[in-house]
């Protein structure tokens, strides 16, 4: 869209002119000729910018300019006015005109003073833009929970973010939100105006992964038709976010490593080092220190990315908060899908509350999606979950009141361990997945208590 000058001037001679020489350099141009007409123009037409004559018939400069401001602060002003009247020109800059000009005046001058001023605005518009993004991102990622796990880690989350360059591990399970984690200490810091470069090292083959994090030369292998810039170059100024980088295979950790320490890397192919500035955060829902001394992990890196640890809670700890995420993402779905769904129903909020929610947030957050599209009434109920969250309830309750508890005998605690893994598999006729979620451990977990105990064999 061409930008929309307004001239307001009483000499026909003086707006042809102007008319004719804006028209040509490709703007919109509206002009009357006097105070009055002015707003009849602004109430019609979108206008960016407005050339002012200091004296008219019918208003005064200044008044205009006020009225103008009051009608719509983000519109620029350029007064014109004559040798005499510079110290009114002086006192309208003071009332909110971007610039004056003295006539009479050079063309070539004002041209030069209109697109400075044009080019003023559209910055201002952008870095606005970019605030109302950056607020935008901040409500989008804002992590949720009154719990004092979670408490903890929005605090842990403040003080990482004002600092600049220090690297952040973020560990924990898979769908507690670690990504929300780094999208939130990105988008609090220095950086945020900055791009946030994200990727899954777990998804992509080690062949690709070196070209997507590094980029690389035209000519380095087959397909490189031309030169491409990579993850780390595309992010400088901002955040490289590695997720899963416990999949990481160890000629590219070493890469990694050197970017921390040298802020520079080479493209694959490349024989130059090119320099960035980036913050790296790295999360994992592995062991790292399992794997370093395993030797699938380098140690050096390692302590280099936990600088700071952040450690995301798994939901069945933060029971508390698991209402306040549902009621959330119910809020979520009724815009979404248009619905006016007003809660869960008690028997809904048991049954939430009970289960032990392998998958966390994520879960969670899928669950109540599942039950807003099947509920035909005012609130979720029990009909609307999912069947492993139904056949929880009850059978393996989260807190049992200590007191009332008796042992029949006293036994290892390995034992007692044994007795009760052998009872839930019967309960759920050997049904790993069950058990794995009623007990609230991985598969993996279960599998190696099975194999440990022979419980395989029963």
């Amino acid at each position: 869209m061409k930008p929309s000058i307004l001239i307001v001037d009483d000499d026909d001679v003086m707006r042809e002119t102007l008319s004719d020489v804006l028209k040509k350099a490709e703007y919109e141009v509206h002009s009357v000729g006097s105070g009055g007409e002015t707003f009849s123009v602004l109430k019609k037409n979108v206008v960016d910018l407005i050339l002012l004559d200091m004296r008219l018939p019918d208003m005064d400069g200044l008044e205009i300019l006020k009225k103008i401001k009051e009608f719509d602060t983000e519109i620029l002003v350029i007064i014109m006015t004559a040798y005499s009247d510079v110290q009114n020109a002086v006192s309208a800059m003071k009332s909110g005109a971007y610039h004056y000009i003295n006539k009479p005046f050079d063309l070539e001058e004002l041209r030069l003073l209109i697109e400075k001023g044009l080019e003023t605005t559209s910055l201002i518009n952008e870095v606005r833009r970019l605030h109302r993004q950056h607020n935008e991102e901040n409500q989008k990622n804002e992590i949720y929970g009154n719990t004092p796990q979670i408490q903890y880690v929005k605090e842990l989350i403040g003080m990482i973010s004002k600092t600049n360059k220090t690297s952040v591990l973020i560990q924990g399970e898979s769908g507690t939100g670690k990504e929300l984690a780094a999208n939130a200490v990105h988008f609090n810091s220095k950086r945020a105006l900055k791009p946030l470069m994200k990727i899954n090292c777990s998804a992509i083959p080690d062949s690709l992964l070196e070209s997507e994090l590094f980029g690389y030369e035209k000519g380095a292998f087959t397909d490189a038709k031309t030169t491409k810039k990579g993850l780390f170059e595309l992010a400088d100024g901002g955040t490289v976010f590695l997720d899963e980088i416990g999949d990481m295979k160890p000629f590219l950790q070493s890469k990694i490593l050197r970017v921390i320490e040298n802020q520079s890397f080479m493209r694959v192919g490349g024989e130059r080092e090119i320099k960035v500035d980036v913050r790296i955060i790295a999360a994992t829902n592995r062991d790292l220190e399992a794997l370093v001394k395993e030797g699938f992990f380098r140690k050096d890196l390692y302590y280099r990315l936990k600088v700071m640890v952040v450690e995301m809670p798994c939901l069945r700890e933060r029971e508390e908060d698991i209402l306040l995420l549902s009621n959330l993402f119910i809020e979520e779905n009724n815009r979404e899908y248009g619905k006016n769904i007003n809660g869960l129903t008690e028997d809904a909020k048991k049954i939430m509350v009970q289960y032990s929610w392998p998958g966390n947030v994520r879960e969670l957050k899928n669950v109540i999606e599942r039950a807003m599209i099947l509920a035909d009434q005012t609130h979720i109920t029990p009909k609307q979950l999912p069947f492993e969250l139904r056949q929880s309830e009850g059978c393996f309750p989260k807190s049992m009141d200590l007191n009332r508890l008796e042992m029949v005998e006293i036994m290892p605690l390995e034992t007692m361990e044994q007795i009760y893994l052998a009872n839930v598999l019967k309960k759920l006729d050997k049904n790993k997945s069950k058990a794995s979620k009623i007990l609230g451990i991985s598969r993996a977990t279960l599998r190696a208590k099975i194999k440990k105990y022979h419980l395989s064999e029963n």
